[in-house]
């Protein structure tokens, strides 16, 4: 229920709401933005999904604020970044921007991006600090909120610079 009303609301529903879903002036040029387009919304989705599933298979629970997981979700694609979720709803949304030729929805993805960024800041990491406790704030400064790893992080494996030295993607997020 939750992977629907969220981020079915977030990146389908608003979207749709804005454009109708309709392609603004298709031209010959576009169609390159379209076929990026299509891409990014297929892997957004991919990456929602896989993500959804990691919380009732790994975390015995949801990522809806009521259902709680029952143990910190850190396999999967999680093991490159602790947002992938929130980063494949944006994609969708991008993607949608493409397909459309709509900047407006280009806008509503930078919009969304700072508002899950406030959020996860504000309430997320102080929840999951305070239910995890040093296993989180182990996982949290290995990998990157926002910017995937290169590698994946693998739990105590006594590597909390999050990467190799060099790797750009090991840089902290906070």
């Amino acid at each position: 229920m939750f992977l629907v009303l969220v981020p079915g609301v977030v990146a389908g529903l608003v979207p749709w709401l804005v454009t109708g879903w309709r392609v603004r002036d298709p031209l010959p040029f576009r169609l390159p933005l379209q076929v990026v387009g299509s891409v990014l919304v297929a892997a957004g989705l991919i990456v929602l999904l896989h993500a959804f599933l990691r919380f009732v298979v790994e975390g015995v629970g949801t990522p809806a604020p009521v259902a709680p997981t029952e143990r910190l979700v850190v396999g999967g694609l999680y093991r490159f970044v602790r947002n992938p979720m929130y980063l494949a709803v944006g994609t969708v949304i991008v993607g949608q921007a493409l397909v459309l030729g709509r900047p407006v929805l280009l806008v509503y993805a930078a919009a969304f991006g700072a508002a899950v960024a406030l959020f996860v800041r504000l309430y997320e990491e102080p929840t999951l600090e305070r239910r995890f406790g040093g296993e989180y704030e182990a996982y949290r400064r290995a990998v990157p909120a926002w910017r995937p790893r290169r590698t994946p992080w693998e739990a105590g494996d006594g590597n909390r610079s999050g990467g190799a030295p060099g790797d750009p993607g090991a840089r902290l997020s906070r």
